[in-house]
């Protein structure tokens, strides 16, 4: 009769290689802007923001950008890779994009244009990676969550002159890691100096404010934050909430008492994943 321990390692065995056949390898970067990027300042990999295809092995036909933090002077890459390969076990079709910096000199709107024509490529490209050009999201942490809340408030911003793409490139649903959003009220001063710099113009820190730029007829948005985060203060989810909510746009809003900036990455026992998937589940997005 097998032992507890042998049928302990066949059990782990075969859960290892379910899981590992219903992932597929991350694809070869995608070079957002081929002939380079606007107004880019070198030709380094810091001036070519890249964008990552994680596929299922099975799409369901739901997509999603994922755009790490980094306070807009890195990409912090434990918001990146590690929740596309989860999110591929939802069977949904992950990208993950890399954008331009502040730290390499890249001032507002650079990096929106990296997160418009993230998602213009996506939606362009969608049968060819059997996804629904109308199930495309884009999900931020911290200031990766402040470029997901200007591609959807206002990514006009970053259109590129000349380009006559038609595609739309704001994100059908929007999911916000306790992100920075105003550059007004309680600034995450990092991120502001790394987006807009020392001297910003009033009407740059509006613009670029996200709580303002709200209007009625956006995506259904799912925001969470926790009530200890010390870097970026639940201040700003809570603005970006109250905007969304008095303008009638559809949200799930998630305060959580305990947790510091950063709180929930892969690997821990945190509600807001399962609260995720219940939001995802409603919106169509995974089963």
């Amino acid at each position: 009769m097998p032992t507890l321990a042998c049928k302990l390692v066949t059990f782990l065995a075969v859960a290892l290689l379910l899981a590992a056949s219903a992932l597929r390898a991350a694809e070869e970067p995608i070079k957002l802007w081929p002939q380079g990027a606007p107004g880019a300042l070198a030709a380094t990999a810091k001036d070519a923001p890249t964008l990552t295809p994680h596929l299922p092995s099975k799409p369901n036909g739901a997509a999603i950008i994922l755009i790490p933090g980094g306070s807009y002077s890195g990409i912090y890459e434990g918001q990146g890779d590690p929740f596309a390969r989860w999110l591929n076990e939802q069977e949904i079709t992950i990208f993950v994009l890399r954008y331009r910096l502040g730290s390499a000199g890249y001032r507002y709107p650079a990096q929106l244009q990296d997160a418009v024509q993230a998602m213009r490529h996506v939606r362009a490209h969608a049968a060819e990676w059997k996804i629904a050009p109308d199930r495309i999201g884009a999900m931020g942490f911290s200031a990766g969550g402040h470029l997901v809340s200007t591609l959807l408030t206002h990514p006009e911003d970053g259109e590129v002159e000349g380009d006559g793409t038609r595609v739309s490139a704001r994100p059908d649903v929007a999911i916000l890691c306790y992100p920075v959003i105003s550059m007004k009220t309680k600034p995450h001063e990092t991120s502001r100096r790394n987006l807009i710099g020392t001297s910003p113009s009033e009407d740059l820190v509006r613009k670029t404010s996200s709580e303002l730029q709200v209007r009625a007829g956006l995506p259904p948005c799912f925001v969470w934050h926790t009530n200890e985060d010390k870097m970026v203060p639940v201040d700003h989810s809570l603005l970006f909430a109250t905007a969304l909510h008095e303008r009638g746009v559809p949200l799930d809003l998630h305060l959580y008492q305990h947790g510091d900036h950063g709180t929930g990455l892969m690997g821990t026992n945190h509600p807001w994943m399962r609260d995720l998937l219940f939001w995802l589940r409603a919106q169509g997005f995974c089963k």
